[in-house]
């Protein structure tokens, strides 16, 4: 079978730029529900009999459930890929953190298309694609950004969030207080065509979720995890059905196109119910990648029903500028194809596909990976904590090609790669073609942009740092909110490497703790030839307490929240281009430079 050829047939067929309908006063509005963490299982229209989600269940049954629809099985390279039409690699997305998870601004996104035809954009929520300007929703097309840029988000009440690029206090529960923000942004837009991306945090750990939902959980014998999980997914619901009910009220439900999905395979509850799937986040099992689509779009009278052919991620900016009558602007190719015909329920010609996922362990790995057909899954694993995510960045240890018959054993319980060898040769081909295609520009941790007047001052963030010696990142991976521990020998260095968009004057500081013990430590901070000294200062480390139902690694957590004190070290001046801001410690009297939790620049106008 020639995957490429038949993908490209795909599109052809399937892509094309027509006019809304010709009784539709302008328009369709997109309102596009992302949520995290959130799996297949994890709703009630798919079977869970704990817990209830009727608004999101109300969305499938009006609209167009897509059965088999896949995603990759963590969370940056499917926001990438949803939002350019494109496999993640393609997009230079390819991890969680340390700035694997930034996507390239030359990147067309679906907000820039949408854009450029005369709609109004928002992202609300978790972006997860870059953290500075123009990698931020709005160097991406999005005229409004409130929310945050990290993988996750340590606060879920009364969160300062960004607006732009400056922080914003709030009041309530995060899920609440996004769904408050989109629904202003319908109602102020509502005159006119909308791209409203509603990318919600929950049920992403931490764990935390207001008294009633987690109650009722308790209430049923679920233990703190699952009570905490299943609560975030029904207050969930409840503010999709709110949204849902700003439609109707400001009368913009017919010309609405509402997207209901998530972005990888479950966590939390997956121990608990899984519809029969193998596998959960991270895993390139059917668990993994397989989750929910829903659309509904009232003017055009899709027929509810459920579609079992596949689609995926890829498909998604593609089919929203066919259906919004928006010509693609000039960019990269595209992967994915409309469904449209899906949609409209004239599937004849629709071809055999196969779709890909890859979950780079680092920038040169080719495995862990799977491919799934309309029949098959061929899997590839790499094992290692976490489903592979941490496992070591060695091809090797890939334990060969497991093949399962999807149709007859959805659970993938029967491996058959020894009984059906030409299956896997034919399949495993078309991995490793479709591998050396996407692969082909290579990867990089991409370098901090600085000196917008888009995003001034500019932080950078422990986990972009590069770093040697005995220093680490305190909660062990260095996910998002991590920091910089471990730091005692003169010898050891920290670096970020920069993109400096503008030369002249720049402010420096070090956002950093340290006991006061241990204070009195000289570091020193470079950029070329200029160079800036300063003394650490000593106190107390304050950790401010989180709301976590579930506390995340008593010893050593992840979620823990700081303050930390800036230390401003003075002005240097920066040429334009690429740079490299080195900080070392020149002496360490008290045996514990500091903890670094980020650098700011204040460009000086």
């Amino acid at each position: 079978m020639k995957f490429n050829l038949m993908l490209c047939l795909a599109a052809a067929l399937c892509v094309s730029a027509v006019a809304p309908a010709a009784d539709s006063p302008r328009r369709p509005n997109v309102l596009l529900i992302l949520t995290d963490d959130q799996g297949y299982g994890d709703l009630s229209i798919h079977g869970n009999p704990h817990l209830s989600t009727p608004h999101i269940d109300r969305l499938g049954r009006e609209g167009v459930r897509f059965d088999r629809f896949y995603v990759n099985s963590f969370c940056a390279p499917t926001r990438a890929a949803l939002l350019t039409g494109r496999y993640p690699i393609r997009t230079g997305t390819y991890g969680v953190t340390h700035n694997k998870e930034t996507m390239r601004a030359g990147e067309v996104t679906i907000a820039e298309a949408l854009r450029s035809a005369g709609y109004r954009t928002a992202c609300i929520g978790k972006w997860h694609n870059g953290e500075q300007f123009p990698f931020t929703p709005p160097g991406q097309g999005f005229e409004l950004f409130f929310g945050f840029h990290n993988g996750h988000w340590n606060n879920y009440f009364n969160a300062e969030l960004l607006r732009g690029a400056t922080f914003e206090e709030t009041k309530g529960y995060i899920t609440d207080v996004l769904a408050d923000e989109a629904i202003r942004f319908i109602e102020k837009n509502r005159t006119q065509p909308f791209f409203c991306y509603a990318a919600f945090n929950a049920p992403h750990s931490p764990y935390q979720v207001p008294d009633k939902y987690f109650n009722k959980f308790r209430a049923k014998g679920f233990d703190e995890t699952v009570a905490c999980f299943y609560g975030m997914c029904e207050n969930l619901d409840d503010n999709v059905g709110r949204l849902l009910a700003t439609l109707d009220r400001c009368k913009l439900a017919d010309e609405t196109i509402v997207l209901f999905m998530t972005d990888n395979g479950g966590t939390a509850g997956v121990k608990v119910f899984n519809a029969g799937m193998r596998g959960g986040k991270v895993s390139v099992h059917e668990g993994g990648s397989r989750v929910p689509l829903f659309m509904r779009w009232r003017a055009r009278g899709w027929t509810p029903r459920v579609v079992p052919q596949l689609a995926s991620h890829i498909d998604i900016y593609p089919t929203l500028l066919d259906l919004c009558g928006v010509k693609p602007p000039p960019g990269p190719k595209l992967d994915g194809v409309s469904l449209r015909p899906l949609l409209e329920g004239a599937p004849a010609n629709w071809p055999e596909r196969a779709l890909f996922i890859h979950n780079p362990i680092d920038e040169h790995n080719k495995f862990p990976g799977a491919v799934r057909t309309q029949k098959y899954r061929l899997v590839m694993e790499v094992k290692g904590p976490g489903g592979g995510s941490r496992a070591k960045a060695n091809d090797a240890a890939a334990k060969g090609w497991q093949l399962y018959d999807m149709e007859a054993d959805s659970g993938e319980e029967r491996n058959l790669a020894a009984q059906m060898p030409d299956v896997v040769a034919k399949l495993s081909k078309a991995y490793d073609d479709w591998f050396a295609d996407i692969s082909r520009d290579g990867l990089r941790r991409m370098p901090i942009p600085v000196g917008y007047d888009e995003e001034n001052p500019v932080e950078l963030h422990a986990p972009q740092a590069f770093f040697d010696g005995n220093i680490r990142f305190y909660a062990g991976p260095g996910f998002a909110n991590d920091w910089l521990t471990g730091w005692t020998a003169t010898t050891d260095k920290v670096w970020f490497d920069l993109d400096v968009a503008r030369a002249g004057a720049y402010e420096v500081c070090l956002r950093q703790l340290c006991l006061k013990e241990n204070a009195g430590a000289k570091v020193r901070v470079g950029v070329g030839n200029a160079k800036l000294e300063g003394v650490i200062p000593g106190g107390p480390v304050k950790v401010i307490p989180l709301p976590n139902r579930v506390p995340q690694n008593k010893s050593k957590n992840v979620y823990e929240n700081r303050e930390w004190s800036l230390l401003k070290l003075g002005q240097m001046n920066l040429t334009k281009g690429p740079a490299r801001l080195m900080i070392e410690a020149v002496s360490n009297p008290g045996g514990v430079v500091m903890d670094l939790k980020g650098v700011v620049l204040r460009r000086q106008d």
